[in-house]
């Protein structure tokens, strides 16, 4: 996978200066209760936080995750059936990919196709913005890939969540001080878990789901297990959403909810505080 990103950021301009500049990213952390939470300075991330998503301006913009309206420089290649991997050009990590359906189709349900994927992406978490839910673009299913030690919520679940608990728990249940709900699954190679992962939409909750209210994350740990984590959503940004004075431009995705908020303008980095932090969180999930 790195040779195939070094490819595409030799070939890439926009790519590259965008990679390149996360070198000057800033960052700082906050802890609230067992989650330590980030806030990251990227000024690139405008496209994606300031995206209009509502119904008339996505029908009258070209959908950019076709093939035929992507960059010319941008390539990708088949990772599992119907799904092709490509380099983010907006990146957040230093290793940041966009899993696209080969098929222009909205961004609606949970994809069992996520498992097939972090099989062939060891190391990393594959995970899923639900259409309001923090996606950027809601006419074209999508999921996105990064590091998986990057993210807070990953690490944490991986420590407290043991099969003590059983394959399937919740935040609540686990006895966790976090900001926001969540449902963690383990999945074993054995009846038990693979009865639990063909239930795994109940278990997410079928309602979240079909209403694209939803944050999904697939990794496998660093012990062989499967490993799928839930986020059910409330909104699709908080209400202080905005670039006027005592509001924030903060657009909650998957990342977010896993303890990195991303700030792409400076006021918002430099003023956030852990009640902003907490109230964004309140409003956006259960």
């Amino acid at each position: 996978m790195v040779e195939f990103i070094d490819a595409q950021l030799a070939e890439w301009p926009l790519a590259r200066e965008n990679y390149q500049a996360l070198g000057k990213t800033e960052r700082r952390s906050m802890q609230l209760g067992d989650l330590t939470v980030g806030i990251q300075h990227n000024p690139a991330r405008i496209v994606s936080t300031g995206a209009k998503t509502d119904a008339k301006s996505v029908s009258e913009r070209p959908c950019f995750l076709c093939k035929k309206n992507r960059p010319s420089q941008q390539i990708g290649f088949e990772i599992v059936d119907g799904w092709e991997l490509l380099v983010n050009p907006y990146p957040i990590f230093p290793t940041h990919f966009t899993i696209v359906k080969k098929a222009h189709e909205p961004q609606e349900g949970f994809s069992l196709d996520m498992v097939m994927m972090a099989e062939k992406l060891p190391g990393h978490t594959v995970f899923f913005n639900g259409k309001v839910a923090g996606a950027s673009c809601p006419d074209h299913m999508h999921c996105q890939a990064v590091k998986t030690h990057e993210l807070p919520l990953m690490k944490l679940i991986e420590d407290k969540h043991t099969l003590k608990y059983g394959h399937s728990s919740t935040s609540e249940s686990l006895g966790l001080d976090v900001p926001f709900f969540f449902k963690s699954v383990i999945i074993t190679p054995d009846i038990e878990g693979m009865s639990v992962l063909g239930r795994i939409d109940d278990i997410i909750g079928k309602e979240h789901i079909k209403d694209g209210k939803l944050n999904a994350f697939v990794w496998i740990d660093g012990n062989g297990l499967l490993r799928i984590c839930a986020v059910p959503r409330r909104a699709h940004r908080p209400s202080c959403y905005g670039r006027e004075d005592g509001q924030h431009l903060i657009s909650p995705g998957c990342i977010d909810m896993a303890g990195v908020i991303i700030a792409p303008l400076r006021k918002d980095y430099d003023t956030l505080r852990e009640c902003d932090v907490r109230e964004i969180y309140r409003e956006c999930s259960l």
